[in-house]
């Protein structure tokens, strides 16, 4: 599930938000507050629970030829094996928004969406389906791992692009 030109989405465990207004979340490393949203290339990475760690590597123009070794076929989304149940069951819904008030927001390269106001969802929230068929069906490798950190670390030590994200839920270093 991904927006087309002009929307951006939000995804959520939650089927009953009418509106969303701006807030500081409580890992946020910024004081603004924001509504969050993702366009059509970041929204695999949250097709995931909410609260579920995950390592996303891809490659990138500066990626050499080695590294691409990391990856079975392009993109990989690593989870621990932990959450496979979760995965395969949570329910998760995508809010469409259009992107007129929304900015990009991360630097160098914007990694999500983000308004200042207020906005109200275009409609109410689309159940997202099976997430594993989600990533079949667009290509990504969704890896199973017992402990996240080892590829984190593969991955932060090479010339492959990536993110890391809820990582303070992963299993402990090892």
């Amino acid at each position: 599930m991904r927006p087309p030109p002009g929307q951006v989405l939000h995804f959520s465990e939650d089927p009953c938000i009418g509106t969303f207004v701006p807030h500081v979340a409580a890992t946020a490393r910024q004081s603004e507050a924001y509504v969050w949203a993702v366009d059509a290339e970041q929204a695999p990475a949250y097709w995931f629970p909410r609260d579920c760690p995950r390592v996303l590597a891809w490659p990138g123009p500066a990626t050499t030829a080695a590294d691409r070794r990391l990856l079975s076929d392009g993109r990989v989304h690593a989870v621990e094996y932990g959450w496979l149940p979760a995965l395969r069951s949570v329910r998760l819904y995508a809010y469409r928004f259009d992107a007129g008030p929304f900015a990009p927001f991360g630097a160098p390269q914007p990694h999500a969406m983000v308004a200042t106001t207020t906005v109200t969802p275009l409609g109410p929230a689309e159940p997202v389906g099976d997430l594993l068929s989600l990533h079949e069906a667009v290509g990504i490798e969704l890896r199973l791992v017992a402990n996240l950190w080892a590829f984190m670390d593969e991955v932060v030590g090479s010339s492959l692009e990536f993110s890391g994200i809820r990582l303070r839920n992963a299993t402990p270093r090892r």
